[in-house]
């Protein structure tokens, strides 16, 4: 499974990629709206994990791109931000196909995944990740 990571805050954004390597999951991090433009354009993703709020952009725009090139890729919006609370981002980004509030626990975004793209055992693999078994 290849995922596209669009998250601005580096740390975090590697802490899921790393994770979800872990896991099997061929995850590639990016920190902005043109280099995740510039990923989708070479293509070959799974889904994606978008920060739809990100420091000087919106990762809608990238998102409407991304749907509109490659509208059976699934995106998961991961924000802290509580203005999409009410469910609008299924609204504002048509393949959406999970909302999660951050903090997020990574193994979360595994089951998401899982469910969204099935590739395999992940679940049980991020629980054994997460518990240390």
């Amino acid at each position: 499974m290849r995922v596209l990571i669009v998250q601005d805050n580096r740390d975090l954004g590697t802490f899921w990629t790393r994770f979800l390597r872990r896991q099997g999951v061929d995850a590639r991090l990016v920190g902005s709206e043109e280099d995740a433009l510039d990923a989708l354009e070479r293509g070959g993703f799974d889904a994606q994990i978008l920060e739809p709020v990100m420091t000087g952009c919106s990762g809608l725009c990238e998102a409407e791109v991304a749907a509109l090139r490659y509208p059976d890729m699934p995106v998961i919006a991961v924000t802290k931000s509580s203005f999409f609370a009410d469910g609008s981002i299924f609204s504002l980004i048509p393949n959406a196909r999970g909302f999660l509030r951050a903090p997020v626990d990574p193994a979360d975004l595994v089951a998401y995944l899982d469910h969204i793209v099935p590739a395999g055992d992940l679940v049980a693999r991020a629980d054994l990740a997460a518990h240390g078994s």
